[in-house]
């Protein structure tokens, strides 16, 4: 077995680009259900977006994608970029307008180091939503490491601590 490496000192992943058939569409989804601002347009083509005043932490781009579909089940790609909310009630929150806009849960699990649910973008890009657990709450393997599990969610108890 390989060993783990130990990582880089303060490196971090920054942002993620995403093609896009439809910059506007896409736009909408991330900004209006997911919660994201604009931070820039480029010209018709891209558009960057952040949740708070980081330059982006997502660019939405159709420079070689415009009118595009998605790639078939089966094929190599992105699995799934995931966006870390502060509390239960931000996840919450950001759950209800998934909900609202009718948009499909394809799963959702607590995994004792987080809470998440899953679903695609309209591109289907997979997105996992989730929080964080308090590192003092996690259950530790004999090696040191985080015990990962598949757990149930109550996510209707999450639209709801969102909603309070």
């Amino acid at each position: 077995m390989t060993p783990v490496s130990q990582g880089v000192s303060g490196a971090h992943v920054g942002h993620g680009h995403l093609m896009v058939a439809d910059v506007e569409r896409a736009t909408a989804f991330y900004r209006d259900v997911i919660g994201m601002r604009i931070v820039l347009r480029y010209e018709v083509q891209a558009v960057f977006l952040s949740f708070d005043d980081y330059h982006h932490h997502l660019g939405l781009t159709t420079w070689n994608s415009a009118g595009g579909t998605p790639p078939p089940k089966g094929h190599t790609g992105l699995y799934h970029i995931a966006f870390v909310f502060r509390d239960q009630a931000g996840l919450g929150q950001v759950i209800d307008r998934v909900q609202s806009a009718d948009h499909v849960l394809t799963s959702a699990a607590d995994h004792g180091a987080s809470e998440a649910v899953y679903l695609n973008d309209p591109d289907r890009n997979g997105l996992e939503l989730y929080r964080g657990h308090l590192r003092s709450d996690w259950q530790i393997s004999d090696d040191g490491s985080p015990t990962m599990i598949n757990g149930p969610l109550d996510v209707a108890a999450q639209v709801r601590e969102g909603r309070e």
